[in-house]
């Protein structure tokens, strides 16, 4: 909230910010997880490779997905994104009746559409049997794309999807009345597409989007520099 309103111009200290909001009764809700998949055996299928280690120095080079459930008027609805570790930006998401494999797999068929090839891209997730279907690791493969997976019940290894389903619960589902499922489904569009280019990160100081394209206007400008000069003899 400080970071918006320091973006809109006004001059403000955080812990001002932090008084007006409790005197004004403006608070989260604590997010709470209901969708607890099946987490299979440790090792089994891939290694820990990301080890919490979250920083990544360009786009696509960590990615991490998970499924998070949301219940409107009695009917189950199972979210699916992919998240970049390098800006926090959501770059695809699907949303099902069921956490089935059609729901994943159309996960990735988006995904790769915004991915570049590249080196060494990686795939979190936690040890979901989604995760672990042969179908799911065919297609990694197939995009050489390291796969890379949570240990047994430790939900920190994934804690950057787990953050964004915080947010996204605490700042939408759960003070937001929705009158029928598609009310939810537009909603759910309008919070990402605020969440990926309007809602500002702190450790960017702006939003995923805005420092993404940040990056690519000075990748822009380096190749500027480093072209060669063409010379004409004549």
């Amino acid at each position: 909230m400080c970071q918006t309103l320091r973006g809109d111009g006004l001059v403000i200290n955080s812990k001002t910010v932090a008084r007006l909001m409790r005197m004004m009764s403006l608070a989260g809700i604590t997010p709470k997880r209901h969708y607890r998949s099946y987490k299979g055996e440790v090792g089994r299928i891939a290694d820990n490779v990301l080890n919490r280690d979250f920083a990544a120095d360009r786009p696509c080079q960590k990615l991490t997905t998970d499924i998070s459930q949301f219940v409107v008027n009695g009917v189950r609805l199972y979210l699916s994104p992919v998240l970049d570790m390098w800006n926090g930006e959501i770059i695809s998401y699907t949303i099902s009746h069921s956490p089935n494999m059609e729901l994943v797999m159309k996960m990735l068929k988006k995904a790769f559409r915004r991915m570049e090839p590249a080196e060494n891209a990686l795939l979190h997730s936690d040890q979901g049997w989604q995760y672990q279907h042969a179908q799911y690791q065919r297609v990694l493969k197939q995009h050489g794309i390291k796969q890379s997976m949570s240990r047994k019940g430790n939900c920190l290894d994934n804690s950057m999807m787990e953050n964004f389903f915080g947010l996204l619960k605490n700042e939408f589902y759960y003070v937001s009345h929705f009158a029928d499922e598609q009310t939810f489904l537009k909603g759910l569009d309008e919070y990402i597409s605020y969440y990926n280019n309007d809602r500002i990160k702190l450790r960017l100081s702006m939003s995923p989007v805005q420092y993404r394209l940040q990056h690519m206007d000075n990748m822009s400008m380096n190749m500027q520099h480093i072209l060669p000069t063409v010379n004409n003899y004549y």
